[in-house]
């Protein structure tokens, strides 16, 4: 989870490392349209910074956000003022409302510690679902898929700040079905000096049958979806 060091620089880095998060946006919410062209809510479930959804915001009358870290959501907060936002837990949230369309991007489903955690939170996300209603899902990478001793480095300027990120990824756990992505980043401001932090992600490795379970467990209809504006495509449900 991204604590308050490294959201403050969130929006920074993913833009300069050229997240496209506009032209991402867009391909959810055709994906939306095409299997209910008259959705009018959706909810973005681990919505970070709210970069997603102010996008959304422009495309559906209602939307709202859940989010686990706090230091992501004030920033979410900042951004949408008027937006309803929640602190909240993909495994175990509720709102007691329901919503034409939900998200969950950029691997943040990955995140949860087990395939009876992944099966818990494809029911939280049904539950927020009317009948007919579309989820779209991001994955994190599969086994088959997940490159370990991968690195990447960068460096970025905004304001005459300058920071440099540097991460590593390899296997959390003997078995292979998890990985481990450790990042290192260091800040250097002209009148605050040079600050250095590390954080340590770890995902959950779950293959598309292990998905296609879990959204059948939940009532929805899944089908993959290979797309341009992301290397792990995208997991598509809709609520029966």
């Amino acid at each position: 989870m991204y604590g308050n060091d490294s959201a403050e620089l969130y929006d920074l880095l993913h833009s300069a490392r050229g997240k496209d998060f506009e032209g991402e946006a867009a391909a959810v919410a055709a994906l939306v349209g095409d299997r209910k062209p008259d959705a009018a809510s959706l909810l973005d479930i681990a919505c970070g910074t709210g970069a997603h959804l102010a996008r959304f915001a422009a495309r559906f009358p209602h939307v709202e956000g859940v989010e686990l870290s706090e230091p992501m959501l004030d920033l979410a907060r900042a951004r949408l003022p008027g937006v309803p936002l929640t602190l909240g837990d993909m495994r175990d949230f509720d709102l007691g409302r329901r919503f034409d369309a939900a998200v969950c991007l950029f691997g943040s489903l990955g995140y949860v510690d087990s395939a009876d955690e992944l099966d818990s939170a494809l029911r939280s996300f049904a539950r927020h679902l009317n009948p007919g209603g579309v989820l779209v899902v991001e994955p994190w990478w599969a086994p088959d898929t997940f490159t370990p001793g991968h690195v990447s480095a960068d460096v970025v300027e905004a304001d005459g700040t300058r920071v440099a990120r540097v991460s590593h990824a390899s296997f959390a756990t003997p078995a292979g079905d998890a990985s481990l992505m450790r990042v290192h980043y260091v800040v250097a401001h002209p009148d605050h000096g040079i600050r250095h932090f590390a954080e340590d992600h770890v995902c959950r490795l779950f293959d598309s049958a292990r998905y296609e379970a879990a959204f059948t467990a939940a009532g929805l209809a899944f089908e993959r979806v290979e797309s341009p504006v992301s290397a792990r495509g995208f997991l598509v449900g809709v609520r029966k």
